[in-house]
């Protein structure tokens, strides 16, 4: 071996080592890598950063601010707001929830697909009264398998399509991905639906379980019902039926500043009227988006627009400016432009009407109000913010065509009529312009420590390619594999990635795998394809433990896992993926 690479060997160990290890966050370790290899000289200064500007960075971080579009859009709740259901069993749960997942995971980051499904199936299995970490973990293995069968799934299907450009001169594309990827999201599927879940330890269901199970304490807040909702004309009990899908208790209705007696229950809606109900914050939205209602404060005043507000919960101390008065008194929205949407007092209920009720110390507040000002009020008021949980204003109404300009950006890079990165900033820019992304929140939507790893390593792939490094990984697998067919090769290369794509970030994997399949197909003097879509599968196939995929990890807390639970579903469903995806593979690319 040369200077460069035992220089750079040990380096991808240190790397390694320390990514196991966990101390230190993944895009410092990956950044400290590129700043050593740059003062040892094994990366030239010209290339440092050459990885932030890679066309894979590049279309990474587009995906995920076009996924918080989607979801700001209400376009997800389109396909999700059905899925919830207690009379199915749990096969059958899994299979419509790993589905949708998949779907989803398959034109969006399978990480913001996991987290918008995971609480569906918490409240799923609050319903149904079963333990959530039976169906969480088919769940991730659902989305992580979606990411798949499109190239912007999951980023190592973007890696390995730079890798195979620079290798044939023509990337993979958006859909090349599908015959094999499909195959195995389809087979994974029936298996995490009917024997994968079975295969869990079974155990008291853990504080976890329970905690992941326990119903946040709703808020008593109005929603107002606008010109050409569905509500006008309806009985109030006519809404009860999608109300309970939601989650939402309809306490009564607001007339003319006075709320109407009881529950209403046979008051038949009127535009401009309010409805009073009880829920949490989330459920609140989603039954706003079923029925056409809107918030009280969201209608634009001056220049604020609805994608320039924000959603805040916080907490009421003892020695609050609000303790003992109503927003009302305080004229907050007149004033300050800021609306108290909703309060939730332990599940109590109250007659007054939300903004018109003296708060209490130990209330929790629902607040709606521009970004910029929202915090200040916030400070002045003397209340404490609670934990930021993503809560956002869905534009219901933009949600069909948030989904066209999507839809079109993958239509003409499929047909090759724009380069899919070109096709991907133009829906960011259409997004922010329509405001379904506000302008303030795009760079906040960007996991930057994502972006940070990628473009690090990116530069130590090519240094170590470039010593031959990979060339000398790609002769070891050829060497034990010596005598033995090519699929045979394929298969134990398959193995070593997927190996490694269980302690390692997957984006990391792909980075190091791609130039070693390549290598391995040249000294096979075969085509190099089924070597990288062989990488491509393996680096997303991270099923062993909680930190090979941030999904797994995501539900890690909320469906009390233990680290030695993973494998237990997920050795017998890696090597189905194996059995499965060498084949199809073949199939599909021949040598």
């Amino acid at each position: 071996m040369t200077t460069d690479q035992i220089l750079l060997f040990s380096l991808f160990a240190g790397v390694f080592g320390m990514l196991l290890w966990g101390k230190w966050r993944y895009d410092l370790v990956a950044f400290s890598a590129l700043l050593i290899a740059l003062v040892l000289g094994l990366v030239n200064t010209d290339q440092a950063f050459s990885g932030f500007g890679h066309p894979a960075t590049v279309i990474v971080a587009l995906v995920l601010v076009i996924s918080r579009g989607l979801l700001n859009s209400g376009a997800i709740d389109l396909v999700t707001k059905r899925m919830v259901s207690a009379t199915r069993s749990v096969s059958n749960h899994i299979i419509v929830m790993s589905g949708v997942g998949a779907i989803l995971s398959a034109f969006m980051n399978n990480v913001a697909a996991m987290a918008l499904l995971m609480p569906v199936d918490i409240q799923a299995a609050s319903k149904a009264g079963r333990a959530v970490r039976k169906t969480l973990m088919p769940l991730s293995f659902a989305t992580i398998l979606g990411g798949m069968v499109t190239l912007i799934g999951t980023p190592p299907n973007i890696i390995i399509a730079s890798f195979r450009e620079r290798a044939v001169g023509e990337p993979f594309g958006m859909f090349d991905f599908a015959p094999v990827g499909l195959t195995v999201a389809i087979v994974g599927i029936l298996f995490v639906s009917t024997i994968g879940w079975r295969l869990m330890p079974k155990r008291e269901e853990s504080k976890s379980d329970s905690a992941g199970r326990m119903d946040l304490e709703g808020y008593v807040a109005e929603l107002v019902i606008p010109e050409g909702s569905k509500a006008i004309n309806q009985m109030v009990r006519d809404l009860y039926p999608v109300a309970d899908k939601d989650d939402v208790e309809i306490l009564g209705v607001v007339r003319n500043g006075k709320r109407l007696g009881g529950f209403s229950a046979q008051e038949i809606l009127r535009a401009g009227d309010m409805l009073i109900v009880d829920a949490n914050a989330e459920d609140i939205d989603r039954f706003r988006g079923s029925v056409g209602l809107e918030f009280f404060g969201e209608q634009p005043t001056g220049d604020t627009i609805t994608g320039g507000l924000q959603l805040m919960e916080v907490a009421v101390p003892s020695d609050a400016r609000i303790v003992g008065r109503s927003a009302i008194s305080l004229r907050l929205r007149a004033r300050r432009g800021i609306a108290l949407l909703g309060i939730s007092r332990q599940g109590k209920q109250f007659e007054k009407r939300v903004r018109h009720e003296p708060v209490r110390a130990g209330d929790i507040l629902l607040l709606l109000g521009p970004h910029d000002e929202l915090p200040d009020v916030v400070n002045w008021l003397g209340l404490l913010p609670l934990a930021e949980r993503g809560l956002n204003i869905t534009q219901h109404k933009r949600a069909y065509l948030a989904i066209g300009i999507f839809a079109a950006a993958i239509m003409v890079s499929a047909f090759g009529l724009l380069y899919l990165a070109t096709a991907l900033a133009i829906v960011v820019v259409a997004f922010v312009v329509l405001d379904i992304v506000p302008i303030r929140s795009v760079y906040e939507n960007i996991e930057w420590p994502v972006i940070v790893l990628l473009g690090s390593m990116i530069p130590l792939g090519v240094a170590l390619e470039n010593s031959g490094g990979t060339e000398m990984i790609a002769s070891g697998i050829t060497d034990i594999t010596a005598g033995l067919p090519a699929w045979a090769v394929l298969t134990v290369l398959m193995i070593v990635v997927m190996t490694l794509s269980d302690v390692l970030n997957n984006t990391a994997t792909a980075v190091i795998g791609g130039p070693i399949a390549l290598d391995v197909a040249n000294k096979l003097g075969v085509n190099p394809d089924p070597f990288l879509m062989a990488v491509a599968v393996a680096a997303s196939c991270a099923f062993l433990t909680p930190i090979g995929h941030k999904n797994n990890t995501l539900i890690m807390g909320p469906g009390g896992y233990s680290f030695g639970d993973y494998w237990r579903t997920g050795l017998p469903l890696e090597i189905l993926v194996v059995a499965v995806s060498v084949p199809m593979i073949l199939i599909v690319f021949p040598l």
